[in-house]
């Protein structure tokens, strides 16, 4: 039996890498209230979001993974995407895409009529932002950063 040598690791994907603005822990406010907190995973593959809101007296908690797919034997896909698991049992899946300070979250897939759109500013402490449902819906939100 000969040893198996494993092809060289590729490098996280600079799309992944602009996220690095999330990482911290941030108070969200608006139409949910709660925080968040981004972490990344040892490696920097994958960014690590957990969830602590409430949102009209429902509480929401979870965790999501994003990062770049990349099956078994294949090279990195080009969208950064996540699943996001929370304590109900929901598991939703999401697309990030970073244009400048322009942060859209695609519910789904990229495109999506569900989505999330902020906009970094003042040194990136604060994203103010609304999530847009089809048919009407949705919410404004703020998120601001109480720590690095």
């Amino acid at each position: 039996m000969t040893e198996y040598e494993f092809p060289p690791v590729p490098k996280p994907s600079e799309a992944l890498r602009a996220l690095d603005r999330l990482v911290g822990t941030w108070t969200v406010s608006g139409g949910t209230t709660g925080t968040v907190t981004y972490e990344w995973m040892d490696g920097g593959y994958f960014l690590i979001q957990r969830v602590r809101m409430d949102q009209g007296g429902h509480d929401i908690n979870g965790f999501e993974v994003i990062g770049n797919e990349r099956p078994f034997g294949e090279g990195p896909g080009e969208d950064v995407k996540s699943r996001f698991y929370d304590s109900e049992g929901n598991t939703l899946d999401y697309v990030y895409e970073l244009e400048g300070d322009t942060l859209t979250i695609w519910g789904g897939q990229k495109g999506s009529p569900a989505y999330f759109r902020g906009t970094f500013s003042a040194g990136d402490t604060r994203m103010d932002g609304a999530w847009v449902y089809p048919g009407g819906g949705g919410y404004e939100s703020t998120m601001t950063r109480t720590e690095r």
